[in-house]
């Protein structure tokens, strides 16, 4: 290999996106915001696959980033106004399919940050599934990133669900 042809596949390594996977599931270009210092908030982004012929199911999310880590989701209260909300239930992620976690939809809350986070900070987090179990995910601080910035593997459903079928 050439000088050239190394330093382009270093270089491609360097941007490549990273994946997470654990028994069919897949985590696809996870990336959290941050709303000032400590004890501030923030919020991750990512793109689910299930890749098993069963449902599965978000249910619960760790890190030691945050004194509360929660899924939450947004919801239009009737009048315009748009309410961010817990959803203990967790996110359904169907066989073959997927669900996307996006700016103005569902999301994981950071809240009560427990250090300062900036620009290609990286958060280590714990997704608890119903059947796939845990999965770590690593997702770099990017505040700079645009709402639409995501991979979108599939096509677009309401309420953040996915389809990743075809």
């Amino acid at each position: 290999m050439t000088r050239f042809q190394t330093l382009l596949a270093a270089a491609a390594t360097l941007f490549a996106l990273p994946v997470f996977a654990h028994d069919g599931v897949q985590i696809d270009n996870p990336y959290a915001r941050t709303m000032g210092g400590i004890g501030a908030s923030g919020a991750v982004f990512l793109e689910i696959s299930n890749h098993a012929d069963v449902d599965d199911r978000l249910v619960d999310v760790k890190s030691d980033i945050a004194e509360k880590v929660e899924l939450h989701t947004h919801k239009d209260d009737g009048n315009g106004v748009m309410q961010m909300l817990h959803v203990p239930e967790g996110f359904p992620v169907a066989a073959l399919g997927g669900h996307n976690l996006q700016r103005g939809g569902d999301h994981i809350m950071l809240m009560g940050l427990t250090r300062e986070l900036k620009d290609g900070d990286i958060i280590t987090l714990t997704l608890i599934f119903e059947h796939a179990g845990e999965v770590v995910v690593e997702a770099p601080v990017d505040n700079a990133r645009k709402a639409d910035g995501m991979g979108h593997a599939g096509h677009q459903m309401p309420q953040g669900q996915t389809d990743v079928s075809n």
